[in-house]
Formats: structure tokens, C-alpha cells, sequence
């Protein structure tokens, strides 16, 4: 497989649901769509190593995390996974730069892919270093986010509907630095949504969840 491919077969339960999902592509950003409830979230926790799959395997970017044949499930902080939320997430008690540089706890031994100064043009939150996050805005929010995420030296983005509880306005604001992103910094990105308009300017290829 080529280094920005995806195959994902796995088996999945949560309570009492269970399905299977398939996906295979060569594309480095895919789309991951369907109603409430078939399964995307519970997708991205089986990559991230958050929800271990009854069976299967998944491969992203020629690195196996999860064969349950060949009994590999690396755990999910040797996944080097950015995950991106559909709330931000963001410490409270932490101004935005703080915020920003969690995200670089336990890289120190490596030297970073990406650096603070670099991420912090990358997603135009300067001006924001010093405040606290009470005050940010939604989209200024998702953007520390998006920072905190890539902070932390990631081989794989997952972005579960990071605009979801956006207005159109700031998801409009928030787009076209989410496409900084992936035109920038090469990384395999899984992009979950429900809105076909983010899907189009986001991924180069969409796969729906019946």
C-alpha cells in the first residue's frame, strides 16, 4: 500500500451495537459520513486505540495499529494520533499558549515535526497566546484545538465534526484554516461530518456509513 492509504476492516461493538465497516483508499483525506448513530465516532476511537474492535485491521500510512489475527493493538499513545473533537476540549484553568504546548508533553525526546511558531502562523492565533479560553470564540477554539492537536507530533489527524457546534459564520471562518491544514502538513486526515459543503471543500474522497 502507499504511504497515504487507508485499510480499516474491523468489527465493532458498543452496548448493544455492533457493525462492521470496510474502508480502502489511496487517498491521504478521506470523509467519513452517515447518520447519528451508524458508528463514525466509535471508527475514529478503534484508530486512536480508544475502543479495541472485536476483530479485523486497521492500517493507515503503511503502519499497522490493530491486527487482531496477528494479535497487534499498539496502545493509543504509540499511535501518535491527533484527535480533534466536536467540543474543544480545552483546559480551563490554562491561557491559550499553555493550552498550545500540552500538546507537546512527551515529545521532548524527538525533535518536533511541528513547532510551536510554525502552528501558531499556520492557524493565525497569535494575537490569542495570552488570553484565556473563556473568552475565545467557537472558531478561535477549534483552532487551539487544531494547534494542541498537531502539537503533538501526530502521524494520523482525526477530526470528529469539529464544526458541528459552530453557526454557519464561524464554520465558514473555520474552514479555510482546516484546509491550511491539510494542504500543509501532509498527514493522513479522517474528516467526520454531516455537512456535504465542509465534505466537499475538506476531502478527497468520501465514504458513507449506512
Amino acid at each position: 500500500m502507499s504511504a497515504a492509504s487507508f485499510l480499516i476492516e474491523v468489527e465493532l461493538r458498543r452496548g448493544g451495537f455492533t457493525r462492521s465497516i470496510a474502508i480502502r483508499s489511496e487517498q491521504r483525506v478521506i470523509a467519513v459520513v452517515g447518520d447519528s448513530g451508524a458508528g463514525k465516532t466509535s471508527l475514529l476511537h478503534a484508530i486512536a486505540g480508544l475502543l479495541r474492535p472485536l476483530r479485523g485491521r486497521i492500517e493507515i500510512a503503511g503502519r499497522c495499529l490493530y491486527d487482531s489475527a496477528a494479535r497487534i493493538d499498539l496502545p493509543a499513545h504509540r499511535r501518535h494520533i491527533g484527535y480533534v473533537f466536536q467540543d474543544a476540549r480545552l483546559f480551563p484553568h490554562l491561557d491559550v499558549r499553555r493550552n498550545l504546548l500540552y500538546g507537546l508533553r512527551g515529545e521532548v525526546r524527538r525533535a518536533p515535526r511541528f513547532e510551536l511558531d510554525a502552528i501558531v502562523d499556520l492557524l493565525g492565533i497569535g494575537p490569542l497566546l495570552q488570553r484565556g479560553t473563556a473568552g475565545l470564540s467557537g472558531g478561535e477554539m477549534q483552532r487551539v484545538a487544531l494547534g494542541r492537536a498537531l502539537l503533538s507530533q501526530p502521524r494520523i489527524l482525526l477530526l470528529d465534526e469539529p464544526l458541528s457546534m459552530l453557526d454557519m459564520n464561524r464554520r465558514d471562518e473555520l474552514l479555510p484554516y482546516l484546509q491550511r491544514v491539510r494542504d500543509e502538513t501532509s498527514l493522513p486526515m479522517i474528516y467526520v461530518s454531516h455537512y456535504p459543503d465542509e465534505v466537499r471543500r475538506i476531502a478527497d474522497e468520501v465514504h458513507v456509513l449506512d
